[in-house]
């Protein structure tokens, strides 16, 4: 089976390229390698998939790509690109196709909204009408847990009403739901929204709450903790989140809706002072704290319910923070070569 990975070389997709290579899937990589954050970063994690940085430069939208023996290949481009993309899928012989490209980032959507409506929305149409058009068989792609806004009720549940987001960020998600439904719906697509909770790990976002503690209290500057530390997040281990993408992904769509929706969390709220507190043991120093008043569109809890992933797929992510938070600083200090 052929699976297209967009957002390749971003955080999680690449750790699922990675994971599906790992299975014997053959993976065509799909990035567009904005500099939202660092490119060097993105082009560190290609390497890791055998994409040589002179060779990712050199991608363009005739589809080109370098191959990674016979299981790998990457190509450099936008999903809102309505010729590009649709000659993509005529040219390969896709069948399952797995969507995390997006704008990401909640507080940045505040200051660039144009941004998430041409990357989330426009590219996520493109992206629909490709799967409508070439037959694919299984369309899984990749929600988030700031659907659920304000909600009281918890843990969050995909029963939930998500009606009332607070960021664009949140609503551009939401409206990939919508999408995805109306799609499966017309056309008899299996679409399969994820909702992911507050992913962690190895090769993360420099924007993301692990990265930056760990670089602040590495270089001694203060980090920002916002509603004076009231907060608490389902955070979830990279690998945990791979795991349930890549079940859903070899798994056949067969005697079920052809629209699901799934969280994908550690099913547990942790206190941000917990979370801190695991970075500090790990780096071995205690942070300065600078606490701040609660950031717009934020939210002060999270938490999945994941009763339907346990009983559609047997599958329930359990690392403990303790254990990713050690993983993550380990793999810091590695790439910037800190003793």
């Amino acid at each position: 089976m052929k699976i297209l990975v967009t957002g390749a070389a971003g955080f999680i997709g690449y750790h699922l390229c990675e994971a599906l290579i790992k299975r014997g899937f053959e993976v065509l990589g799909l990035d567009n390698l904005n500099d939202y954050y660092s490119v060097d970063l993105k082009f560190d994690r290609l390497k890791q998939l055998g994409i040589a940085r002179k060779d990712a430069e050199i991608f363009d939208e005739t589809c080109s790509g370098a191959k990674h023996g016979d299981t790998f290949s990457f190509v450099r481009m936008n999903l809102q690109d309505r010729q590009a993309l649709p000659r993509l899928f005529e040219q390969q012989n896709i069948e399952v196709v797995c969507n995390l490209a997006a704008q990401a980032g909640v507080r940045y959507s505040i200051e660039n909204p144009e941004t998430y409506i041409d990357s989330n929305i426009v590219g996520f149409l493109n992206l629909l009408e490709c799967c409508r058009n070439f037959k694919i068989k299984h369309l899984v792609y990749a929600s988030s847990s700031s659907v659920y806004g304000l909600n009281e009720k918890i843990p969050f549940s995909t029963e939930d009403n998500v009606d009332h987001p607070i960021s664009l960020y949140a609503a551009s998600k939401k409206s990939n739901e919508l999408m995805a439904h109306t799609y499966s719906h017309l056309f008899d697509i299996p679409t399969t929204g994820l909702r992911f909770f507050t992913v962690y790990g190895p090769w993360g976002r420099p924007d993301m709450a692990v990265f930056l503690f760990t670089d602040a209290i590495v270089n001694d500057r203060p980090i920002k903790v916002f509603n004076h530390g009231n907060m608490e997040r389902d955070f979830t281990y990279v690998d945990d989140i791979v795991e349930g993408v890549a079940r859903i992904l070899e798994k056949p769509v067969t005697n079920r809706k052809r629209y699901r929706i799934y969280n994908i969390g550690n099913n547990n709220a942790v206190p941000l002072s917990e979370f801190i507190e695991a970075i500090e043991h790990h780096i071995g120093k205690k942070a300065e704290k600078e606490m701040l008043p609660m950031q717009p569109g934020d939210v002060e809890r999270t938490w999945a319910n994941v009763d339907d992933l346990i009983a559609d797929y047997d599958y329930r992510p359990d690392t403990k923070v303790s254990e990713g938070i050690k993983n993550f600083v380990e793999w810091y200090k590695a790439y910037f070569k800190i003793n």
